[in-house]
């Protein structure tokens, strides 16, 4: 049947980049493309060991003294600058209708929404997309290669691991010279990120590594594809 989980598959990638965890069942025929597995395993373990004794312990105590009002305005900011990389990998892609809802929602939230604090854009039914350069890649009909896995940064391929880099010029970080600034801005937003999705830890099940690698496949199928992705599942 079709795939059409989108929430889903958006919170999942979310997780994935952020901690290495999953909540969609495994996808068939992915370890076909783990060729690198002896590596990747390695690395999956020492991000593991990170996210247990450091990540997941700031994000907890971040979620327990955060009001949850203030906890979805910083979540909404950082979704507010992130509309920029949507908006350019739209145009990219040729996508020019989401293209606009993207403008709209980074005029709207950067203006009435008080630089995004407040999601007025999708209260006026502008739905936020998700995009970024390693979709660009596949839609321009480049193949996602062999599954990586990345030492802090988590799962990838080979076409998703390069992508990073024109992203990150999307966002705010190369552009705020005062380090201490940048270092700070970046540190809460992962452990933002980590702290609202720290429910999902309780739907791994099996090999968290096989588990983890099968969603994240199937999840950048299901974007690279606008959710056009047939499963037995």
């Amino acid at each position: 049947m079709r795939l059409h989980a989108a929430n889903w598959i958006d919170r999942l990638a979310r997780v994935l980049a952020c901690a290495g965890l999953a909540l969609l069942p495994l996808a068939a025929g992915a370890a076909e493309e783990d060729p690198w597995e002896s590596v990747n395993r390695p690395i999956f373990r020492f991000n593991d060991f990170l996210d247990t004794y450091a990540l997941k312990p700031l994000a907890q105590g971040y979620q327990a003294v955060t009001p949850q009002f203030f906890e979805d305005g910083v979540h909404n900011m950082f979704n507010n600058v992130g509309d920029v990389g949507n908006l350019a990998n739209n145009l990219l892609q040729g996508k020019v209708q989401d293209a606009g809802v993207d403008t709209g929602r980074l005029i709207f939230n950067t203006t009435f929404g008080l630089l995004g604090f407040f999601d007025v854009g999708t209260q006026m039914g502008l739905a936020r997309n998700d995009e970024d350069f390693g979709q660009t890649l596949g839609a321009w009909g480049v193949g996602s290669g062999p599954y990586v896995v990345l030492p802090f940064f988590g799962p990838s391929t080979l076409r998703d691991a390069p992508a990073k880099i024109p992203d990150s010029y999307l966002g705010p970080y190369p552009y705020i010279d005062h380090v201490p600034t940048r270092n700070v801005i970046r540190g809460v937003n992962v452990v933002d990120t980590r702290a609202n999705l720290l429910s999902a830890e309780k739907l791994i099940n099996g090999d968290k590594y096989v588990f983890i690698r099968n969603v994240y496949l199937q999840n950048r199928e299901f974007k690279v594809k606008d959710g056009e992705v047939e499963d037995d599942f």
